[in-house]
């Protein structure tokens, strides 16, 4: 932010004045940024769905926005039809790229492999934790 206005001449009530907004705008809105959520779905889905929510609960008690799609997708798509269980993954793929991180729960299944590889090929972080919810340095075995 400059101290001059556009004609070179000092504008002290217009440089405090923004100086102002801007840092009441840093100190209200901070960052927050935007997590991929991967865990199993297919199976015992009334599970695997609580506990993708209580997944994205964690997320957001850490400051960070979760993604979850298959929570989203098999709202209006049959998980059990192999051409829009592909879309889906397609969609969620796409998403990824938007995503600051993934967070990958339990053993991985085969979308959430692909989805693994997707955010190593972007090189997107990727930080795996356990079914209680404790971060772990690698992918979980069981």
């Amino acid at each position: 932010m400059d101290r001059y206005n556009h004609e070179g001449y000092p504008d002290p009530t217009a440089y405090e004045a923004l100086s102002i907004v801007e840092r009441d705008e840093k100190e209200r809105k901070p960052y927050l940024p935007l997590v991929y959520i991967a865990s199993p779905f297919a199976g015992d889905t009334e599970r695997n769905i609580n506990r993708a929510r209580g997944y994205c609960k964690l997320a957001v008690s850490k400051g960070y926005i979760p993604l979850a799609p298959h929570l989203h997708y098999p709202q209006f798509m049959d998980d059990d039809d192999n051409i829009q269980r592909e879309l889906g993954l397609k969609f969620a793929l796409v998403l990824l790229g938007k995503c600051d991180e993934l967070w990958a729960f339990g053993p991985p299944t085969e979308g959430m492999s692909r989805e693994i590889a997707k955010a190593r090929k972007r090189n997107i972080p990727i930080r795996f934790f356990n079914g209680k919810c404790e971060e772990v340095t690698e992918e979980c075995e069981t």
